[in-house]
């Protein structure tokens, strides 16, 4: 496994990932290609031929490539990809190619198709029934990928590992989720992931079994089991959720939450008894604001989800707008900048002049540090 395979799937449809847009399906279905589990090997025949668990074209009679665009569930910054051709022996793709794209709002196809597409992983050699890594070296946010397949042929999943970077514009509309896995919060350390992955405690939506949440190994000694989430942004947590669903006779017994910042080690949440299968939420009054939270579970068991509920500190806004501006492809900050009214001249010289530092006309501080007060 690459490290990069450890970082969140951006594309996968349990984070809200899509396939919105394929040249050919002819033999099998490209919303295949982002399903959250491993692609299953069939057997059966249909009219149109074999079964298979992803997408497939048809052969190729004339020059070209297929394609399919995906609409990442989480926006971000691409860290690597894993092209995987299960079940494709003899009718896989030899090469392929993957492009990104960054774009405004909520768009059409036509308008994807018209899109600023940059290269992130250049024409590379694939293998059949093979999970294929590539590392992708690029610091720009995007919203979209586009799979090139050449010239034709199937892949069972498409997963895109990286970084979630969420637009501060959201941010600033109401309650955030600090430690949510799309709105970049990531798991940065835990002591035991026998059972369940501690990354899909911050994962979209509700647990709807017990695989998946985390769960540790049976602790026989005196310690207790932690699990460590660096935030999207440093913030003041108001709220906590600590989700047992599912976790019946393997709940912990209690648990605490320790915020970790420029203070050091504060604490969030006092050791507290928990109840199995339960939604536990927990009001935080006075907390400092803090970039990392520790949930520490005595002595072990599983949780399906952790959700910190709160605002960012003024701080801790500004370093995410900025970070999320200088990640914007050139195309997309000149629009954002325009949207606010920004006479195209001075955008020009922001875009061009990236990272962002220094004083800024005031409309642009407002979007890049947030809202005064």
């Amino acid at each position: 496994m690459t490290d990069f395979s450890r970082l969140p799937d951006l594309a996968s449809r349990a984070s809200g990932g899509a396939v919105v847009a394929a040249n050919d399906e002819f033999f099998a279905a490209k919303e295949n290609l982002v399903l959250p589990e491993p692609a299953a090997a069939r057997t059966e025949f249909g009219h149109k031929g074999k079964e298979y668990d992803g997408w497939e074209t048809r052969r190729r009679r004339s020059p070209g490539h297929d394609w399919a665009v995906v609409r990442l569930g989480a926006p971000g910054i691409v860290a690597g990809v894993v092209i995987d051709t299960a079940h494709f022996t003899g009718n896989y793709p030899p090469r392929a190619s993957l492009d990104g794209a960054a774009v405004e709002g909520h768009c059409s196809v036509d308008e994807l198709t018209k899109a600023d597409w940059q290269p992130l992983l250049p024409l590379a050699d694939l293998a059949g029934n093979t999970h294929n890594h590539f590392p992708v070296y690029s610091d720009r946010r995007v919203t979209h990928v586009r799979l090139n397949i050449h010239p034709d042929g199937g892949v069972a999943r498409l997963r895109v590992h990286g970084t979630a970077l969420p637009d501060p514009r959201l941010v600033d509309a109401g309650p955030f989720d600090l430690a949510a896995l799309e709105n970049g919060g990531v798991v940065t350390a835990v002591s035991n992931e026998f059972y369940g992955r501690p990354a899909q405690l911050i994962a979209p939506g509700l647990a709807r079994s017990m695989g998946e949440g985390w769960e540790t190994a049976r602790r026989r000694d005196s310690g207790n089991d932690w699990v460590e989430v660096q935030l999207a942004c440093e913030g003041v947590v108001t709220l906590a959720e600590l989700d047992t669903s599912y976790f019946l006779g393997n709940a912990p017994g209690t648990a605490s939450l320790t915020g970790i910042g420029a203070r050091g080690e504060v604490p969030l949440l006092p050791r507290t008894r928990l109840q199995p299968d339960t939604r536990h939420r927990f009001v935080l009054d006075g907390a400092p604001g803090v970039e990392r939270v520790r949930l520490d579970v005595h002595p072990d068991g599983g949780m399906a989800r952790l959700r910190l509920w709160g605002r960012p500190t003024a701080a801790g806004r500004a370093a995410l707008g900025r970070r999320w501006f200088d990640a914007l492809p050139d195309v997309q900050a000149l629009e954002v900048l325009g949207s606010i009214g920004l006479p195209p001249e001075d955008a020009g010289r922001l875009v061009g002049a990236r990272p962002a530092s220094g004083e800024l006309p005031s409309v642009v501080a407002r979007l890049l540090d947030g809202p005064p007060g």
